[in-house]
């Protein structure tokens, strides 16, 4: 049987392959694969024993996870040759500045909205912590939540910070560290200062320098475009798993948390439209344009993953200039998560407070919440996960128990889709609006 199946997958594979090569659409073909990917998932797992299953998901994993990996082998190098190349032709370092400030300032801005918002829904639902019941999965979870409060539970903001500065910058490119692309981003940076300070000195220095990096920056998007190419096959791959894995009855149970936690993203997402409508950028236009890059966030649920598709939609269909481009899909992959680091904690918080004696909805409570929570969003790893770590920080810091964390763990892969999805876009409208500020300027 799982011969048949892994047939089956393959034909599937030709057909997208077929799609794309008669439509040259590859957002029409990845949303393609993604609702084949989540019909065959589905019948895979109600028609199938569970060995039948386990041998067609290491196949289809074959291709999915190995799509992931293509991804993420290029992120450093692309992160790291991108901005160099394009910092060396700024006229002026002193525009690095402005940028910075202008999408850390949008990332941090809507995701004190988005805990607003995450508190919102967690109120309509009436949403809390007391009655859950904790099985054998969410009790080994909350074994390795308490693991990890280890490592969060004396970090400060000056902590935080200082973890953003590279020490040794050969081993931030290899990603040893949750803050590697931060710290990859600054080494770049500064690296590029220093070519803009020697073009002032010696002018054909500077020229062979820049046209140097220039080469390098377009070998690498030539790479980027091939590894981008693979995306619906990626995409069809890890929707059937997902849709094969997922535990229905689980799903069910902690519905009304699902259906809030979605309720909000959607609501952020309607914020990041008028955002753009404020600014005069039509909305309809600029997801049309996105959804290939939010349709592979959604189903492999990684910020991180998702920049070399981030970076490319920006520059080539949102038309962003290439040094924002590049400053808001690296700094939007670890702060400032609308989703993962905003929305979620907030809900979170507000479920559990009422087990401590602590009214959620006092106003002194919920403007400490939206600002621990803001404040927390820095430095959030990019990567499967980053949810949890980004809820033990605000429930740590306000002192609230952490079992919670643990208990929704049989439901997190289903709504880490969504989040990752808005932080994405939360990255790409940071990018977006930081462009059309400066370009006013």
């Amino acid at each position: 049987m799982t011969i048949v199946n892994l047939v089956i997958f393959a034909v599937f594979l030709a057909l997208l392959a077929l799609i794309f090569k008669r439509t040259q659409k590859l957002g029409t073909t990845v949303f393609i694969g993604l609702v084949l990917g989540l019909i065959g998932g589905a019948l895979l797992q109600y028609s199938a024993d569970q060995q039948t299953i386990n041998g067609t998901l290491e196949w289809v994993n074959l291709v999915g996870n190995g799509y992931v990996r293509l991804l993420q082998m290029i992120v450093m190098p692309l992160v790291f040759v991108s901005i160099l190349s394009a910092i060396t032709r700024l006229n002026q370092a002193s525009a690095l500045g402005k940028i910075s400030f202008s999408v850390i300032s949008v990332l941090l801005i809507t995701t004190a909205i988005a805990a607003a918002i995450g508190i919102a829904m967690a109120y309509a639902f009436d949403l809390t912590a007391e009655g859950l019941v904790a099985g054998e999965r969410e009790l080994a979870a909350q074994t390795k939540v308490e693991g990890r409060v280890e490592k969060v539970s004396g970090l400060t903001i000056p902590a935080m910070l200082l973890s953003f500065i590279p020490k040794n910058p050969f081993l931030e490119l290899t990603g040893a560290n949750p803050t590697s692309i931060i710290s990859v981003v600054i080494f770049s940076a500064l690296l590029g200062v220093a070519a803009l300070s020697l073009a002032k000195e010696d002018q054909a220095l500077g020229e062979r320098i820049a046209q140097g990096v220039d080469s390098l920056n377009k070998l690498i998007m030539r790479l980027v475009r091939m590894v981008i190419r693979l995306t619906p096959y990626g995409v069809f791959a890890l929707m059937i798993k997902m849709a094969t894995t997922s535990k229905w009855a689980d799903i069910v149970n902690l519905g009304t948390f699902i259906v809030a936690s979605y309720l909000a993203i959607l609501l952020m997402f309607v914020v990041h439209a008028l955002l753009l409508a404020l600014f005069r950028i039509n909305p309809l236009d600029y997801f049309k344009k996105v959804l290939p890059t939010l349709s592979f966030a959604f189903t492999s649920r990684s910020s991180a993953a998702t920049l070399p598709l981030n970076i490319e939609t920006q520059t080539n269909k949102l038309g962003n200039n290439s040094v924002i481009a590049n400053f808001a899909a690296t700094f939007g992959a670890t702060i400032g998560q609308n989703g993962c680091a905003g929305i979620y904690p907030a809900m979170l918080a507000v479920m559990v407070a009422p087990t401590v004696g602590i009214d959620p909805f006092s106003l002194s409570y919920l403007l400490t919440l939206i600002l621990v929570v803001t404040i927390s969003s820095l430095g959030i790893a990019g990567v499967g996960g980053g949810a949890t770590f980004a809820a033990i920080v605000v429930l740590s810091t306000l002192n609230l128990p952490l079992a919670l964390v643990g208990l929704l763990i049989s439901i997190e892969p289903l709504i880490d889709m969504g989040r990752t999805a808005l932080n994405v876009n939360g990255s790409m409208v940071a990018g977006t609006l930081t462009n059309k500020l400066l370009e006013k300027k």
